[in-house]
């Protein structure tokens, strides 16, 4: 297997990153404890988007594809990418880490959850691969019209960073009509709270893989999340996922 940290020789995101780094990340952090998902409106521009959307057509960089009605996921496909990483995905995958580490080791803490995560995405990908954890998980998925993603939680093996990323790549009304992005949180005894979030391309939402702490008047207590896609009602949705543990 090829090493994670060595990346393929494609052209970086320069801009993306700047714009990354220059964020208001306590008012991201603040988001993100609030509700459990925040937006980083317009992240890449459209020929970033494009870039990233045009390497689904490149089938070397992936290793594996999925169909989702044939496991009951949905109707769609998606593309996981292999190590290594072009270096778009890796470079946006260790930068966007790096700051949301602390947010993550935040929640552990408020849950009473032991895990501690470090703060360079190497570190972490060291004990994934060491757990047996050693597949990438970075993805692209693509929708055409009827396409739709079910509720459901990225866990691949024992070792799960509790937040990943979505970046929507197409631009709705144009490229496509549906597919928002729709979040559910099942709370305790209580019905389940659902949000949708209407991304326009190029925007990243960062969201809770699978649980997250919610203040209550007794305390901190865990909720369980779930995301999908609605139904594309015309034309192709493409996004990118970028998950930060490997799989099994």
């Amino acid at each position: 297997m090829t090493m994670p940290g060595v990346v393929r020789p494609e052209p970086i995101l320069p801009t993306a990153i700047t714009r990354l780094e220059a964020l208001d990340w306590q008012d991201v952090e603040q988001e993100l404890d609030g509700r459990g998902v925040a937006v980083l409106s317009g992240l890449l521009d459209e020929g970033e988007c494009r870039l990233l959307a045009g390497l689904y057509a490149r089938r070397e960089l992936f290793r594996r594809h999925i169909a989702m009605a044939r496991h009951g996921f949905g109707q769609g496909e998606y593309r996981y990418f292999n190590y290594p990483l072009p270096r778009p995905i890796a470079e946006l995958r260790t930068a966007l880490y790096a700051r949301i580490a602390p947010v993550a080791n935040r929640w552990n803490q408020w849950m009473n959850q032991e895990r501690r995560y470090p703060d360079r995405h190497a570190d972490f990908l060291a004990q994934c691969h060491a757990a047996g954890q050693q597949r990438p998980t970075p993805l692209l998925l693509r929708y055409h019209a009827g396409d739709y993603n079910c509720l459901h939680q990225d866990l691949y093996g024992d070792l799960a960073f509790p937040l990943q990323a979505v970046i929507l790549l197409t631009e709705p009304g144009l490229d496509h009509q549906g597919g928002e992005l729709v979040l559910t949180e099942q709370r305790p005894r209580r019905q389940s709270r659902v949000e949708v979030l209407p991304l326009q391309r190029g925007d990243m939402a960062i969201l809770a893989s699978h649980h997250r702490p919610v203040q209550g008047a007794r305390g901190v207590y865990r909720v369980n999340m779930r995301h999908g896609v609605s139904r594309v009602r015309a034309g192709q949705r493409l996004s990118a996922g970028i998950i930060f543990h490997d799989a099994e």
